[in-house]
């Protein structure tokens, strides 16, 4: 994943950054934790989803999770990706104590959309250029016969599993999410607070409660 040059601390340079004085166990000093974003309790999720990602973003939300239980703001900006560490984040999100609003931005496609309806409808907030892509999931299957088959499957498994999250954060019958995400479903800002997707679009800071 290519990290934005604004971005404080560069992935490439986290593992020759571990802190001299970094006490064991102590969760806030991990190299993975982005201390410009800390006190301000936002988590960046920007790019590619992938398992180096999905490790960053976890990592700062069990730190800002130890550090208190004021709300946690997740700024989501993604063409999507790997699945499972959409998964992992969209679980943590609901694991965690803390309450946490997510925030659109951009676009929130695929696996990056999974990550944004962990949080409770009414945490869920958009900028107003953000767009929503869904889809079900897509892979390449190969190999021996045996092996195309069980990939297959899984790839069903998944799709009805993905199906039925969006069902339930939105509110939408599952015959319904099952049609749209038969192919690339693009919705608007408006159109995603209409789809029950997102619930407040707005234009400042100050307006997220």
């Amino acid at each position: 994943m290519q990290i934005p040059t604004s971005y404080p601390t560069p992935l490439s340079r986290l593992a020759e950054e571990e802190e001299k004085d970094e006490a064991p166990g102590d969760i806030k000093n991990s190299r993975l934790v982005d201390k410009h974003y800390f006190d301000s309790r936002i988590v960046m999720i920007t790019g590619e989803i992938s398992h180096t990602l999905a490790e960053r973003v976890c990592v700062n939300l069990f730190a800002l999770a130890q550090a208190g239980n004021d709300p946690i703001t997740v700024i989501i900006s993604s063409p999507g990706g790997h699945v499972e560490s959409g998964d992992m984040i969209h679980d943590m999100i609901k694991f965690i104590k803390p309450r946490v609003r997510v925030l659109g931005s951009g676009w929130v496609a695929s696996a990056g959309a999974l990550i944004y309806i962990a949080a409770d409808k009414k945490d869920r907030y958009i900028l107003p250029n953000t767009r929503f892509l869904l889809h079900g999931p897509s892979g390449g299957v190969g190999g021996k016969a045996t092996d195309i088959g069980i990939q297959a499957r899984e790839i069903l498994l998944m799709r009805d599993r993905l199906n039925k999250l969006i069902a339930d954060a939105t509110g939408q019958p599952i015959k319904k999410v099952e049609k749209d995400t038969d192919r690339d479903f693009w919705l608007s800002g408006p159109e995603a607070i209409e789809y029950g997707l997102a619930t407040h679009m707005i234009t400042s800071m100050s307006e997220l409660k």
